[in-house]
This record gives C-alpha cells, sequence and structure tokens, in this order.
C-alpha cells in the first residue's frame, strides 16, 4: 500500500473525505482489517473507519460530531477576538496581511462545520464540493501564512496595495491547488465516471506534502526572527509552543482517534482534539506576530483646551 493510499488512514480518523475516496482497499468490520477488494459495490461507499463519534437526531436532522461541533464554534469566538485585537494594533508590522489570514481561518471554520456536522449530508451530491472548499481553504490559510512568515524581513512594505495583491494573490493559487487536487479525485473528471477513481497520488502532494513543507518554512522564518531581528526568546517559546500543539493535533487526528474514540465508548473521536489543538495553534500564531509587533510605535491624538491638536507619542 503506497503512501498516498488512504485506506489506512480512513480506517483509523473519521476524515470527511473518506466518505467520498474511492479505495481498492477496504476495511472488514468483523477483524477490524484491510484487504484487496475490486467488488464495484464496494468502491463507491467510501472508506469507513474503524470507530467514529456518534450522531444525533434533533428535530428530524443528525448531527454528526456534536463534540466537534462545540469546538468549532468555540473557534469562531477565538478567531473573532482575535480579529478585533488585531484591528486595535494600527500601526503594527502585518496587521492588514494578519487580518486576511485570520478571516480564512473564519471560513475555513465555517466550512469545517458544514463538512462535520452534516449540514450537507455525506452522500449527497453537493457533499464533494464542500470538502473541496473546506480543503481549499485549508490550503489558502497555509499559503498565505507563507507570505506573512516574510514580512519580519521587511523586504517589501507591509499594509499596502501591493503587499495585500500578494498575498491575497498566493493565498488564491493555494485555494485553487487545494481545491482542483481534491474535487479531480472526488469527480473523477479526468477519468471514465464508471470506473471509480482510487489514485489519490495528487491530491496527497499537493494538500499534505506541500502545505506542510509551507508551514516549515513559516516556522523557519518565524524562528529567524525571533532569534536574530526582535532577539526575543519569549517569541520563540510561542512558535515551539505553536509547533506543539498543531503536531499534537496531527497525531491525535492521525493517530490515536480509534483508541480515542472506544476509550470514551464513541462520544467524541481524534477530530475533538484536533480542533482543541488547531484553537491553540492559532492563538500562538497570533500571540507570535503580537510579540514581534510589540515595540512599534502607536500615535494619538488630542485636543487641548485651546482647541489645538496635539499628537502624542507612546511606546507599548
Amino acid at each position: 500500500m503506497g503512501v498516498s493510499d488512504f485506506a489506512s488512514v480512513c480506517s483509523k480518523t473519521p476524515l470527511p473525505l473518506c466518505s467520498i475516496l474511492k479505495s481498492s482497499k477496504h476495511l472488514v468490520l468483523s477483524n477490524s482489517t484491510i484487504i484487496d477488494t475490486f467488488d464495484p459495490k464496494h468502491l463507491n461507499v467510501g472508506i469507513l473507519p474503524k470507530c467514529y463519534a456518534r450522531s444525533v437526531v434533533l428535530a428530524n436532522t443528525v448531527i454528526f460530531g456534536v463534540g466537534n461541533a462545540f469546538i468549532n464554534i468555540g473557534a469562531l469566538g477565538v478567531i473573532l477576538i482575535i480579529i478585533y485585537n488585531i484591528r486595535q494594533k494600527y500601526t503594527a508590522i502585518g496587521r492588514s496581511e494578519y487580518q486576511y489570514f485570520f478571516q480564512l481561518s473564519l471560513l475555513l471554520v465555517i466550512f469545517t462545520l458544514v463538512v462535520d456536522c452534516g449540514v450537507s449530508p455525506p452522500g449527497s451530491g453537493s457533499f464533494p464540493y464542500f470538502v473541496a472548499v473546506q480543503i481549499g481553504l485549508a490550503g489558502a490559510c497555509c499559503w498565505s501564512l507563507l507570505i506573512n512568515g516574510f514580512l519580519g524581513f521587511n523586504l517589501w512594505e507591509d499594509g499596502t496595495a501591493k503587499s495585500m495583491l500578494l498575498v491575497r494573490s498566493f493565498s488564491a493559487l493555494g485555494f485553487v491547488a487545494n481545491f482542483l487536487a481534491s474535487i479531480l479525485t472526488f469527480r473523477s473528471w479526468i477519468e471514465d465516471h464508471s470506473v471509480a477513481n482510487i489514485n489519490t497520488t495528487g491530491m496527497f502532494v499537493v494538500v499534505y506534502l506541500v502545505n506542510i513543507a509551507i508551514l516549515f518554512v513559516y516556522t523557519i522564518c518565524q524562528l529567524i526572527v525571533s532569534l536574530f531581528v526582535v532577539k526575543n526568546f519569549w517569541v520563540t517559546g510561542a512558535i515551539a509552543l505553536g509547533v506543539f500543539f498543531f503536531v499534537i493535533g496531527q497525531i491525535c487526528v492521525y493517530a490515536l482517534s480509534t483508541q480515542i474514540c472506544e476509550g470514551v465508548q464513541h462520544y467524541i473521536d481524534g477530530l475533538f482534539f484536533g480542533s482543541i489543538c488547531n484553537i491553540f495553534t492559532w492563538m500562538m500564531v497570533y500571540k507570535i506576530w503580537d510579540m514581534t509587533t510589540d515595540d512599534d510605535l502607536e500615535f494619538s491624538v488630542s485636543v487641548n483646551k485651546e482647541g489645538d491638536v496635539i499628537y502624542n507619542n507612546s511606546f507599548r
């Protein structure tokens, strides 16, 4: 089984894309093993995980992953608070660029709620497109973060039309690349529709390898800024915490989801803890930016009794 075959991954964790992908290897629930099968009936049902969080029925509507849904709703509040705080730092370097990144993150969480909770139910005609948009937004966040990572080197003026065009262009490229890699795999547009598409190499390379490489470059850039530009070891600690939470989240999702799910009797799965770790990762991204711009000059304006305008400079 190749590294890009999602059969083993999807047997361990209930990713939304697993209900869309086709594979020549499928899970046999009786003995929890993966076998080769070329039965066309099996190729059209997606890949089932060994264990997944139970769903609930509310007002004749099935809601999937309730625990994960609550975490993502909380993530919406956290990101909104972060965006508000960014807007208050009027002269901070990269203010507009990081605000744009967290706006993309807000859209990502919204689409995550749509696909995880069954707003667009698995098996429906719209579900593959919503999952592809979710994956595309994740790619857009990564690619925009890459550009933000270079802001600390003052290679160009931040907050200008040129800078925002650069960030938006890269995020658009990231969205298009990840969206097309996903939807072409889901819908098999490049193959005969009567034959299930089991080749997921392209999607694996773009969605996983490229995005991970981009996040690695961003991390290295932030380490260089923290150690040699601002020389603030608290920033280095925030970077280490961000990497820690991100890695732990991926481990919970891709390696420990089955154990978590079985240990708590199907109430939650690895996606629950993965979403929690994502929130802390976003918080660390904001904290890294906040601390690296902590010494920016702020301007305040006041008017005296004579009506003269006085400009006050203050350092935070």
